[in-house]
């Protein structure tokens, strides 16, 4: 129904919950018959038409997460500006007491995280089932590319933000401080902290996929 599919097409901005991306990774594996885990004798019990809308409910789901992050898979001045001002959101929240940590502790390794295990494999099935045609390259290609650049250059430019953001923090800015990041970490404490701030920071911060940055920041 129309319905469930708007909540299903909400909950899939809630990247943080563990039995949701399991379910949402096994309805992509049936719809696509991914690593043959739809049985023969089952997808005979399905019509075309559900198989259909099966396919285009889970693709719709996976528009909307990469909607949430659309940023990272467009040119690097477009990652680098939202990720500059996801962090000047998340600063603000720290310094008001909204998380319980400093943003730039572990940002760059969370960035490198974030890429890896949500963005880029994110691009990869969206590619693999066609929805932007001979455009669906393309997203996967600038969400790799950000990845490389940012491996390169991710820690400069961490200390620029530091220095414009947190600039009595700018003297002692962390090299390379792993595992700390609050926009990546799956701690309980980050969790809870990141719901308060992430619904209205990367969600409102993140671009559209096409025509460029329309939402503002709510800080």
């Amino acid at each position: 129904s129309f319905r469930q599919l708007m909540v299903n097409t909400v909950l899939a901005t809630d990247i943080f919950d563990k039995d949701l991306q399991a379910l949402r990774k096994q309805r992509w594996n049936k719809a696509f018959n991914v690593e043959g885990c739809e049985p023969e004798n089952h997808k005979e019990n399905i019509s075309q038409e559900d198989e259909i809308n099966r396919k285009a409910t889970i693709v719709m789901e996976h528009l909307i997460q990469a909607s949430d992050v659309a940023h990272t898979m467009q040119h690097w001045h477009v990652y680098r500006k939202w990720n500059e001002k996801l962090f000047a959101e998340m600063t603000v929240a720290w310094q008001n007491g909204r998380t319980e940590k400093n943003p730039a502790l572990g940002w760059y390794q969370g960035e490198l995280g974030f890429l890896d295990n949500y963005v880029i494999p994110l691009a990869k099935k969206l590619k693999d089932c066609g929805v932007f045609g001979v455009s669906s390259d393309e997203y996967l290609n600038y969400a790799m590319e950000n990845r490389r650049e940012w491996a390169a250059n991710g820690e400069d430019v961490l200390k620029e933000f530091i220095e414009k953001y947190q600039p009595e923090k700018s003297s002692s800015a962390p090299r390379r401080l792993e595992s700390h990041s609050p926009m990546r970490s799956n701690s309980p404490n980050n969790r809870q902290s990141l719901e308060k701030v992430s619904r209205h920071g990367l969600e409102k911060l993140s671009p559209p996929l096409h025509n460029g940055p329309r939402r503002n920041s709510v800080m």
